[in-house]
């Protein structure tokens, strides 16, 4: 709770210092502020899937505009970027085979999107495209191509994710808690990936593009998952080896409960 309250006075003392009240010349550009309710989340084996809030406010914000409800907030929580590699199978001769495949060079492990309203309704499509912003936008760079766009391979990428729970988007999850002052409530799947995750806020005015704003969350494992890690990091043989040796005893306890007399 301490973290929300710094994150609550830091946004709040950002509103206060661009109102008309204190403000001496004409308003600043409109921009936007964001903080999370944690920067660390723990994973353990109990872990099921968490909530995770983002606070934010707008700065410079234009009365009128407020009033007409004419801001729109889309926050983005995206994973850490690997290589991908995705395969196609077809039946060969009665067998299922892979016959292509695509391999992606940065592919985000989750990305989880929230929005004051249906994200189709905010903006035009070209300029989600042009920010590789929400599920439908990404874009994933291919090695057979400099850039791959809305292609069968990409498209059933996300699906996958999609399936899996690390893809997902919600809308109206975003809400305005006063004038300046929003918050988002974002849901962490039970297989979200570890790693440096980024926060992001885009800003949007009568379905114009505005700002960004950014920030990190690290998700970890916690206990013995953890020092396990650790210890396969730092002593590869001895884990290899125990690995081997646990599968060898599990093989031989096997053999000995279910062999027949």
């Amino acid at each position: 709770m301490r973290g929300v309250s710094k994150v609550f006075a830091s946004l709040i003392m950002a509103t206060l210092y661009f109102s008309p009240a204190n403000a001496q010349q004409d308003l600043p550009a409109e921009a936007i502020q964001i903080g999370l309710s944690t920067d660390t989340i723990g994973i353990g084996a109990d872990f099921s899937g968490a909530d995770i809030t983002i606070f934010g406010a707008l700065t410079g914000a234009d009365p009128l505009v407020q009033r007409q409800g004419r801001y729109d907030i889309i926050v983005v929580l995206e994973g850490p970027e690997t290589p991908m590699i995705l395969h196609r199978k077809n039946r060969v001769l009665g067998m299922w085979m892979n016959t292509d495949s695509q391999r992606f060079e940065q592919v985000p492990l989750s990305y989880i999107a929230s929005s004051t309203r249906k994200i189709q309704d905010i903006t035009d499509k070209k300029t989600f495209k042009q920010l590789s912003l929400g599920i439908e936008a990404l874009a994933f760079e291919s090695s057979r191509y400099q850039a791959l766009r809305d292609t069968e391979f990409s498209e059933a990428l996300k699906q996958l994710n999609r399936k899996s729970g690390r893809y997902s988007d919600e809308s109206g999850t975003v809400e305005f808690i006063s004038a300046n002052l929003f918050r988002a409530s974002l849901k962490l799947p039970a297989n979200v990936p570890v790693g440096k995750h980024k926060a992001r806020a885009f800003l949007f005015r009568n379905g114009a593009f505005i700002k960004e704003n950014s920030t990190g969350l690290q998700i970890e494992k916690i206990g013995f998952e953890q020092q396990l890690v650790i210890f396969s990091q730092q002593h590869s043989a001895l884990y290899g080896l125990g690995a081997i040796t646990i599968a060898m005893l599990i093989g031989w306890l096997g053999r000995a409960i279910f062999r027949k007399d």
